[in-house]
């Protein structure tokens, strides 16, 4: 396939655009997972859906489409060791859940308990795309908190939302 912009132009144009960081969680009969995504967006009110990426090099892929639920953490910014661990940083999962407090979802899925919101998903589809697999779910439970301030990724690095007009915190 030909295009006229190479891969670490398109990498490089993507780290100038700020996304909500994210922490998606499995857990069902094939077992407990978990990664940082940024790519999450949602896709529809009607029925309530949104959509998450995630490399298909990812050995936990199989987790996401057999369990076929999924749970999207907002991360506040006092969770950016939490984004570097379920990043890849802690390999062990259970290292990586014991970082956090979770709230047990009626799903089997677990939320973080001091996520900004989360969106517990049922999997209504997985297309691969290039080199990434999208996962749509449909909520069907949500928690939020009417506190704290967002984690955003830019220009590869994680930065808090400010707290007051010329506050950012890096």
């Amino acid at each position: 396939m030909e295009t006229a912009v190479s891969k670490t132009e398109f990498r490089d144009a993507m780290a100038r655009v700020c996304a909500p960081v994210n922490v998606i969680t499995t857990n069902g009969p094939a077992g407990r997972g978990g990664f940082t995504a940024t790519a999450m967006c949602s896709v529809t009110d009607e029925p309530p859906t949104l959509l998450v990426c995630m490399n298909s090099r990812s050995a936990q892929t199989g987790l996401f489409v057999e369990n076929r639920r999924f749970c999207v953490n907002v991360l506040t910014g006092e969770h950016k060791d939490l984004a570097a661990c379920f990043a890849g940083q802690q390999a062990d999962m259970d290292a990586r859940y014991a970082a956090a407090e979770w709230i047990d979802l009626k799903s089997g899925n677990q939320a973080l308990a001091d996520a900004i919101v989360s969106f517990d998903c049922r999997l209504v589809e997985a297309r691969l795309v290039g080199t990434h697999n999208i996962f749509i779910g449909e909520a069907v439970e949500i928690r939020t908190r009417k506190d704290g301030h967002a984690l955003l990724y830019f220009d590869r690095n994680y930065v808090h939302v400010p707290t007051q007009a010329g506050s950012f915190g890096g």
